[in-house]
């Protein structure tokens, strides 16, 4: 007779209770994962136990929350089933892979039917696999051009059929036409911009309106590194720095010498000025090293083998020189890298950087 009592209505508040409590938990869970993703943050902890005093940034990230909200607080954590708190690593894999469909989505829909370029980059990650990065560049349709990182693609080699059925597996995965695309750039490896069988011989035999660029900083680099080589001298040169800054843990960890972290010269000039700066110290570090009986004897010989090189004057002098040529390739590299550059300035640098270098010559 009382419907409220009826034991489909007691079923009903029970079903709808519990689901409201998953809507809330799925939520925050959300929250949390968009927040980390738009911070560049990592999530996982080393120790994600209860007692634990670091559980990693999205367990803290939401007790947080659940502290600060008590609806969240009362169907969360301690209150939430224990085989539904929605904050395992599988459910936050889950709710991120969500996410970056998401995105992809929104840039695939921002490009539409207009002209675009790609930019890919090949490289390993740690565990030694090969995996190409793949940009669009376009422009929508306020005018302004965009590059958007739409994900990394694993190849099983790093032959150009192999990078070119991956881009077609994402260009089939995304809707789009070859024949939009308009422009093409990767570095100067012969897989990438070979002549008869590299990746822009495949597509533009597919699509012929899709220009190669090499990057001009890519290409100011490998003129550097050709010069470079061709004086023996200026190549030991590079040697002993190299060696110097990596001549073991004793020398790092006295001082803050700057690493070539990549392979662009700018990295080279940095370190030639870190290692003009703290140059003394650089010698008292290697004389300690050498009269240090607790290091091995490698390191000893090996110290001594660069004391006696770099306190040389042909040393003293190179160094010299490079940081004055590196210095004006250095501001020639970065504003190649500028986003608003565009080539008839970017000419204009280049001659005014040979100028330059020219006139120190005449006066060295």
């Amino acid at each position: 007779m009382n419907q409220e009592q009826h034991i489909q209505s007691v079923f009903y508040k029970q079903l709808e209770q519990a689901r409201n409590a998953y809507v809330t938990r799925l939520n925050a869970s959300i929250d949390c994962v968009r927040v980390l993703l738009r911070q560049g943050h990592s999530f996982r902890g080393h120790n994600e136990s209860e007692d634990s005093l670091n559980s990693g940034n999205f367990l803290v990230q939401y007790q947080f929350l659940a502290a600060h909200n008590e609806v969240i607080n009362a169907v969360t954590l301690g209150n939430a089933p224990h085989n539904c708190k929605l904050t395992s690593p599988d459910v936050q894999k889950d709710i991120v892979n969500a996410c970056a469909i998401e995105t992809i989505n929104v840039i695939i829909k921002d490009v539409g039917d207009s002209l675009f370029s790609i930019l890919v980059v090949e490289s390993c990650d740690v565990s030694m696999k090969e995996q190409m990065s793949i940009v669009l560049r376009y422009v929508d349709n306020s005018g302004r051009v965009n590059e958007r990182f739409i994900g990394i693609e694993h190849v099983t080699s790093t032959t150009a059929l192999s990078f070119k059925a991956a881009i077609d597996n994402v260009f089939s995965r995304y809707n789009l036409s070859m024949s939009r695309l308009r422009g093409q750039g990767y570095d100067g490896a012969s897989n990438m911009q070979g002549k008869f069988n590299g990746l822009k011989t495949l597509i533009l035999n597919e699509s012929p309106c899709a220009f190669y660029i090499h990057c001009f900083a890519h290409q100011l680099q490998l003129a550097l590194v050709a010069v470079a080589k061709k004086n023996i001298p200026i190549t030991n040169f590079f040697g002993v720095v190299g060696n110097v800054i990596l001549s073991g843990r004793g020398l790092n960890q006295e001082m803050s010498l700057q690493r070539s972290s990549d392979t662009r010269w700018s990295s080279h000039y940095n370190s030639l000025v870190s290692l003009l700066a703290m140059f003394s110290s650089v010698v008292d570090v290697l004389a300690i090293i050498i009269e240090d009986e607790s290091c091995s004897c490698d390191q000893r010989s090996d110290a001594t083998n660069l004391l006696e090189l770099i306190q040389r004057f042909d040393f003293a002098f190179n160094l010299q020189l490079m940081r004055s040529v590196l210095g004006i390739s250095n501001e020639l590299s970065k504003a190649l890298q500028r986003k608003d550059q565009d080539i008839v300035n970017a000419m204009q640098l280049v001659r005014l950087c040979k100028r330059r270098l020219q006139i120190m010559r005449d006066e060295g």
